[in-house]
C-alpha cells in the first residue's frame, strides 16, 4: 500500500536523492490533490524519490478533498492504493516554495498567483499543461522547466477547475491530469513522448 500522501509526512524511499513537487490549484480540494496522487503513483511505480506537496492559492484551511475527486480517482487505473480520506487543503505558503523544485499549477491564475506573492520563487513555478507543451525532450530537467517557465501562463494550458460541476466534470478533469502526470513524468525521465 502507497504512503498517504500529506503536507507533514511526504513520500519518501530511502537511499535515493527527492524531486520536490508542489501541485498547485486555487482550492486545494480538487486538481492539485488528484495531480499530487497520480505524481506520487507514477514516481512509486518508476522507482522514482519523489516528494509531494499539493497547495492552493486560495484555500480554506484545513478542509477535506470534495467527494467526487475521490470518486473520480478511484475510476484511473493505475493509481495505487492510497487513504484519500487523509487529504486536508492547505494554503500555499513561502516555505513550500523554497522546498519545491518545481511547483505545478493546474491554471494560469496559479502561475499568477505565486508570481505576485511569493516572487522569489517564480522560475519555479508553470502550468502543468505549459510545461508538457513546451519543455524540451533532451537535456536537464532545470533547462525544461527554465525553456517552459519561459512562456506566459496562458488560459489555452488551464486545466479547468470542476468546482461545481457534476460527476462526469470532474471525472473529465481527472482523466486529463492523468494523460498530463503521465507525459510529464516522461519528459522527467527523458523518455520519448508522443
Amino acid at each position: 500500500m502507497a504512503k498517504e500522501l500529506s503536507r507533514s509526512e511526504p513520500h519518501t524511499r530511502l537511499g535515493v536523492s527527492t524531486f520536490n513537487i508542489v501541485t498547485l490549484c486555487t482550492g486545494n480540494v480538487a486538481r492539485s490533490v488528484m495531480l499530487g496522487y497520480m505524481l506520487t503513483s507514477l514516481a512509486e511505480e518508476s522507482g522514482q524519490e519523489w516528494t509531494i506537496r499539493t497547495a492552493g492559492t486560495h484555500v480554506a484551511e484545513g478542509s477535506a478533498m470534495s467527494g467526487r475527486t475521490r470518486d473520480a480517482l478511484m475510476k484511473i487505473d493505475g493509481l495505487g492504493d492510497h487513504r484519500y480520506g487523509a487529504h486536508r487543503s492547505h494554503q500555499l505558503d513561502n516555505a513550500d516554495a523554497e522546498w519545491a523544485h518545481v511547483i505545478l499549477a493546474a491554471e494560469a491564475a496559479n502561475v499568477n498567483f505565486v508570481r505576485k506573492n511569493l516572487a522569489a520563487y517564480v522560475d519555479k513555478a508553470v502550468q502543468l499543461a505549459q510545461f508538457v507543451k513546451f519543455a524540451p525532450t533532451v537535456g536537464s530537467f532545470d533547462a525544461k522547466l527554465q525553456t517552459a517557465v519561459g512562456y506566459e501562463p496562458t488560459k489555452d494550458c488551464d486545466v479547468d477547475d470542476p468546482a461545481g460541476g457534476d460527476q462526469d466534470t470532474y471525472d473529465r478533469c481527472a482523466r486529463q491530469l492523468w494523460e498530463l502526470a503521465q507525459t510529464f513524468v516522461k519528459l522527467v525521465e527523458g523518455e520519448p513522448v508522443a
